[in-house]
Parts: structure tokens; sequence; C-alpha cells
């Protein structure tokens, strides 16, 4: 054996340890980058779960905010239209109130109070404007009624609370509302007849009020909310928020497919990140929470929170330093080894090799040192094995290519050639008719009232029914005529040497009459009977085509004639 081998088995010996400490390494980094990764994951649906709890936290303390606002004892004086000299010292005292309110609550934007008569006139209302806050009133106060907020509250009972969509505010005079994300709360209030007079409004701003419920969220995280059809409200580019208020729809399952099962109410949170899907979150980690909210049970909102996948990642990438030496140095010690190895396995596979070069030329194996005890008899064994089970297999192969050559050119039901056979018998029939000057006849033999069969007793009685007829039409023939099946309930047949019309029409009521039997098939009596279609080379037609045409044409004239008849071809058949 050349030392060649040696070396080429060295290299194989160490590729194999390269490649198992390689692939160790690669498994270790990639679980310790997919742990990483899902514990982001359950950390950041955790934090998500959280926000949006201390979001339901937040809109209870302004509904409660608004239910005390409504109690104080000069809303219902007011809002009962109670004309007296001192209503108006009571707005000059509800109103302090109100700026108190808003002065401790930088979230609010604006808070009024708005009686439902006349047509929803607002009262008392206090705006936010920058960094002071300013009361409305006189011809200032506007009327409100047609606005939701007014009212559907007045629809409420006593302590309920409203609920607005979040929206961009575009009343007229809202001051530092206007034109903001804005949630608007507002709770009914009681005349002093113990009926609903009025309304208490809180103008919230969103903005404000997720950037305290943020404020210790780590300054890389990135919030996502959208409304229950998906239009972003708040987003990392503030280009793509309410965008429905801007004539144009920017949804979050455009952005991530992964949050479509959130919107068909199939589940309640999803996760998705930039390593199992980087199409969706690239160089992200991302979850998502569905939150009712409104009165409605179809309303919700949508909650998500990012990470960058590369501060996930962080400690990944120091274990991937680590591992990458761990591989070098195990690389090392697999080439080391591996030519240790391959050493040691050459001597034995040299001997094979001087056995195989004494049968390798004739494929004897009887030189082979079969009778061996050790590794080396093992080998020639099994050679020898693998050469009768080859031999075998290629019988096989054989056998099975003789069939399917077989199947190929012959009908799987009657085990007739097919029409690709006979067309090629009749070619080379007609090539050898010319030169001797003899007569071919094709006879097409269609079967009668076969579909009646099929119909009445099934396809399973239909194939009996052809493959009698099939064996019926070889004992009526000769054995160097050719029989084949073009489909269906359709024979052809091919008769050499024979073109007087008397014998062809001797052939063709001997076919009739064979057919006409009745046949035995599954306990029942069958008449099937034929129509014979008769054309003659040469006078006939000079190719193949020609001539099974014209027989076809032939069948279908003994078909007018009342079937169970033959005739022969005649050219005016082919008007």
């Amino acid at each position: 054996m050349r030392a060649g081998l040696t070396i080429k088995l060295a290299i194989l010996l160490a590729g194999i340890g390269i490649l198992a400490s390689g692939l160790t390494g690669y498994y270790a980094y990639s679980a310790n980058r997919a742990m990483l990764v899902g514990a982001a994951q359950r950390n950041l649906l955790t934090s998500t779960q959280l926000l949006s709890r201390r979001l339901s936290t937040a809109i209870n303390d302004i509904a409660s905010d608004a239910r005390v606002l409504s109690t104080l004892p000069a809303a219902p004086v007011i809002v009962s239209l109670q004309t007296s000299e001192g209503e108006q010292g009571l707005k000059d005292r509800l109103a302090p109130v109100f700026a108190s309110v808003l002065k401790a609550h930088p979230e609010y934007l604006q808070i009024r109070l708005i009686s439902a008569e006349p047509n929803g006139m607002e009262q008392v209302r206090v705006d936010r404007e920058g960094p002071r806050l300013m009361r409305i009133d006189g011809d200032q106060l506007q009327e409100k009624g047609h606005y939701p907020y007014v009212f559907e509250t007045l629809q409420l009972h006593p302590g309920e609370v409203y609920l607005s969509r979040l929206m961009i505010n575009h009343e007229d005079g809202a001051h530092a509302a206007e034109g903001q994300p804005t949630l608007q709360v507002a709770t009914p209030v009681l005349t002093t007849a113990g009926k609903v007079g009025g309304v208490l409004v809180v103008n919230v701003s969103l903005t404000n009020l997720f950037r305290q419920l943020q404020a210790d969220l780590p300054s890389h995280y990135q919030l996502y909310l959208t409304n229950h059809w998906g239009d972003f409200l708040i987003h990392p580019d503030a280009a793509q928020t309410f965008g429905f208020d801007k004539g144009r729809r920017i949804l979050i399952q455009d952005s991530f497919r992964a949050t479509v099962p959130l919107f068909r109410h199939t589940t309640n949170s999803v996760v998705v990140n930039g390593v199992d899907d980087p199409k969706q979150a690239q160089g992200q980690v991302l979850a998502f929470v569905r939150k009712p909210f409104g009165q409605r049970e179809q309303q919700f909102l949508v909650l998500g929170l990012s990470r960058p996948l590369s501060d996930v990642l962080m400690g990944a990438d120091a274990l991937g330093r680590r591992i990458v030496h761990m591989v070098l140095a195990f690389s090392l010690l697999s080439i080391v080894l591996a030519v240790a190895f391959a050493r040691a396995l050459a001597r034995p596979l040299n001997m094979l090799a001087r056995a195989a070069t004494r049968f390798s030329s004739d494929q004897s194996m009887e030189k082979l040192p079969l009778k061996r005890g050790d590794e080396i008899g093992i080998l020639a064994r099994c050679f020898d094995q693998m050469r009768q089970q080859l031999k075998t297999d290629m019988s096989n192969l054989y056998d099975r290519q003789q069939e399917l050559t077989h199947l190929a050119r012959h009908d799987s039901l009657t085990g007739l050639p097919n029409r690709m056979l006979f067309f090629q018998q009749l070619e080379q029939a007609m090539r050898e008719a010319i030169p001797r000057e003899q007569q071919l006849a094709v006879l097409f033999v269609d079967l009668d009232h076969f579909k009646d069969i099929n119909d009445q007793w099934g396809h399973a009685v239909g194939d009996q029914v052809l493959h009698t007829a099939a064996q019926r039409l070889l004992h009526a023939l000769r054995s160097e005529d050719t029989v084949a099946r073009l489909g269906g309930d359709e024979f052809i047949v091919l008769l050499q040497g024979v073109g007087e019309a008397n014998h062809l029409a001797a052939i063709a009521q001997k076919i009739l009459d064979n057919l006409s039997q009745p046949m035995r098939i599954g306990g029942q009596s069958l008449l099937v009977g034929a129509s014979v279609g008769i054309s003659r080379f040469p006078q006939d037609g000079n190719t193949a085509e020609e001539l099974v045409q014209h027989a076809d044409q032939a069948m279908y004239e003994a078909k007018t004639h009342g079937r169970h008849t033959f005739a022969l071809y005649h050219p005016p058949m082919n008007s």
C-alpha cells in the first residue's frame, strides 16, 4: 500500500476530530444564544405584561380622580343650572381644585365640568398651556354635546367611567391638548335632584402617560402601542403613528406578521426574535400582549416592547471567542491522534489491498483469504458476499427491466400489444410487403353496447369482458396475425398475406361469431357482440395512420348498418 493512503487516512481522521470539536463548539454557542434569547423573551414579555398592568392602574387612578371631582359639592349645583348669585362663586371655588389636580398630574392636559343642558355647555374648564395653567371662562366656553365623551357618558350610571378611543385631539381651542395623542376619561355628574345632569372630563396626554409608565424601564427598550385595528399609536418612529389621522393606515400586522393571532383572539401574547425570525424582528427581541380597553368587548390595545438583539447576545459573543480557542486546541490534538491511528490502521489495509489485487483483474474470488479469522478474513468474506449479492441484484434488475419494457409496449389489462407497438409492427409489415408485393389488412374491432355493461354491472365486470374478448380474438386468428388493444373497447388486428375480399369477410365473420357467444362472468351470462371495419394495403392507404383511420371509418359504417357486422373501406367513406 502506498504511503499516500496513510496521509489520506490521517487527514480523514483529523478532519473528523476537527469537525466533531467544531460542531460541539458551534452547538454550545448556538445553545447559549438560544438560551439567552429565550430568557430575554421571557423577561421582555414579563416587562410588557407589567407595563400593561401599570397602564390599567394608571387608568383606574385617572378614573378615580374623575369620580372624586364629579362628586365635589359644587359640581351637582353647577350642572343643575340653578341660577343664583352664588353659582359663579361655586365655579370660582371649583376651578382652583381642577388646577391643583392638573398641577399634581403632568400627564393631565385638561379638566372640564360640562352640563347636559344646554347642548353640553362647558361650565368649568381649566387647560394646560405649556408650563402654565389657564382657566377658560365666559364666551370662550364651548358646547360639547355632539362629542362621544359627552353624549355617551350621559348614558352611563353614576360611578361608571367612559374611556375614549386613543386619537389625536382636534378640538378647537384645546390649548396644549390640541394636536396631541389624547385619552379622554369621563364620568357622569349627578344634579341636586339625583339625576345625571353633566359629565366630568379629564383629557390625558398619551405621550406623557406612557413616559411615566416606562420611566423605570431600561433606556434601550422601545415601546409599541396599537388600537384594536392594529394602527400604531406609539412607535419608535413617530412618523408611523396615527396614520389613520393622516389619511393612511400603518398596521402592526404588516410590520410584524407574528402579531396576527392577537387580533384573531387566538392568543394573548406573542414573542418574536431576530435569531429565529430575522425577517420580522431584524436585530431585535419583541414581546406583544393584548389588553382589553374601553367599554366594548371587541376593543383592546396591543402593547409591545423591543430590545436590541446585540444587547441580549453580548454574553454569547464572549463565550464564542472562548469556544474558538477551545476548538483550535482540540483540532491540534485531533491531528496528532489521527496520524497515530492512521499508521496503526495502515498494516491491515495493506494486506487487504494485496489480496484485492489478486482477484480484481478476473473477478475471481477464489484467491481471497476467506478462511482467515482476523480482520482481513472478515473483509474478504464481506467482499465475497457483496459479489454474490451484486450478481443477484443485477439479475433482478435485468428481469425488472424486461418487465418494464413489456409493460411499456403492451396493454396491462389484456396483455395484448398496445397502440405504440401495433403501429411499429404495422409500419414494419408495410415496409416488408412492398418489395414482396404482398397485401395486408387492418381490422378495427369495436365491441357493441360495452358502455351498457359498464353502467349496469360495473367496471370490474367490464374489465373481465375486455379480457375475454381479447382471448377470443386470439383464438379466432392465426398465430402470425397481430391483435392489439387501442384503448377502451377498441381492438385492432393486422393480417399479413391476406387481401382477397372473400377471405377477409370470412375472417371478419369468424371474429363476429366468436365475440357474439355468451360470456359467463361473475355468474352472469353476457352478450356483447362487435362491429368490424376493414382496410387494405396498399389500395386503402400508404401509411399506418391512414390504414387505421380508414378501418375505423369502415367500422362506423358497420355500426350504422345495425352493428354485429363488418364493412370494407371504400373511398366515398371519406365524405
